[in-house]
């Protein structure tokens, strides 16, 4: 049995988390759930919308699996993810987008997975006014952190039986920040010599995602680049609603969807769990629990794939309780 740490997000997270806690449970995940709430209904009780408990719950189970989270707008709080992941170190951002059988998008090919640096780079948020004209940002790259991140990036190639690593950078126009970064992948792409080693300029990469996407494999990027590449991969497997993440760090995981906590379909039943649920099968993994993942993620495919059952964004007409039952009836 393992302790997970369970923060149930609000607005939908609640629902999309009493949803995919259900499966794992009628799956036979061997988990017990130590529950933390945060975000903004939090605020009033403890003055924050994440409070040092839940920080020091994941420190002690090491593994979190946590719904979206509301961070106020202009109440001088910040991003709830953001604190976790520099609280926790989680350099790796880790975001697979695969094709969904059932799921029309323009492409049928897409099976690639997005690594990216969490910790720096713009990120880091160090900014000046210099004039009431002029204001500045800093773009930190270090040789730490990218050498740990490309490390990541062959290690889940390797792990994962995946054959390509291509590195993203503008290292033709940031010639020192950019170029560390770059000579750092191509340093740990030495130890990997069963891995083919690419590189790639940010802006072909993206003409070329929208045009032969089964090019590319395992990406690894800066922050930046990565915040933007991986929103413009969810849009190639059908949406925000279908895009799994994880956030990995050496003594620490959260493993969440990458969409927001929509607070307009909150308590409506028609929010879509299928986003957790795929982080949720990447947390099975990552604790050995591989035959319930499998089990879990076969049952969700044979969903989706059939159709009868899919919540309004999916282009179905079916709760978000009646989408649930239907993929535990499939397990």
């Amino acid at each position: 049995m393992q302790t997970v740490t369970l923060i149930p997000g609000d607005g939908i997270g609640p629902e999309i988390t009493e949803s995919v806690t259900r499966i794992l449970k009628e799956a036979g995940a061997q988990i017990d759930w130590d529950i933390q709430n945060a975000g903004a209904d939090v605020i009033e009780k403890e003055g924050t919308p994440l409070p040092d408990r839940v920080i020091d719950s994941i420190k002690k189970n090491k593994v979190a699996l946590k719904a979206p989270v509301t961070t106020p707008i202009g109440k001088g709080f910040r991003s709830v993810n953001v604190q976790l992941r520099k609280a926790l170190d989680l350099y790796a951002n880790l975001r697979p987008c695969k094709n969904i059988d059932g799921i029309k998008t323009r492409f049928n090919n897409v099976d690639l997975v997005i690594v990216r640096e969490n910790t720096e780079d713009l990120y880091a948020g160090i900014e000046r006014q210099v004039d009431e004209d002029t204001a500045e940002s800093i773009k930190i790259i270090t040789r730490k952190a990218s050498l740990r991140i490309a490390e990541f990036a062959f290690e889940y190639a390797v792990k994962n039986n995946r054959k390509l690593v291509t590195a993203v950078s503008k290292a033709n126009i940031c010639k020192l920040s950019d170029g560390l970064f770059l000579n750092c992948v191509r340093e740990i792409s030495q130890k990997y010599p069963q891995i083919e080693y690419k590189e790639i300029l940010v802006d072909n990469l993206c003409m070329q995602l929208v045009q032969n996407p089964e090019k590319f494999d395992v990406l690894v990027l800066p922050n930046l680049y990565g915040d933007i590449v991986s929103d413009l991969c969810a849009g190639l497997i059908g949406g925000l609603g279908i895009a799994q993440g994880a956030n990995i760090g050496l003594n620490a995981a959260v493993f969440e969807p990458v969409h927001g906590s929509a607070p307009d379909i909150k308590g409506q039943n028609k929010a879509n769990p299928t986003a957790l649920l795929l982080s949720a099968i990447e947390m099975l993994r990552y604790i050995n629990q591989n035959t319930i993942a499998e089990k879990i993620e076969k049952s969700l495919l044979k969903t989706i794939k059939e159709g009868i059952y899919l919540t309004p964004d999916l282009g179905g007409t079916s709760t978000t309780v009646e989408y649930t039952t239907a993929i535990i009836n499939n397990l």
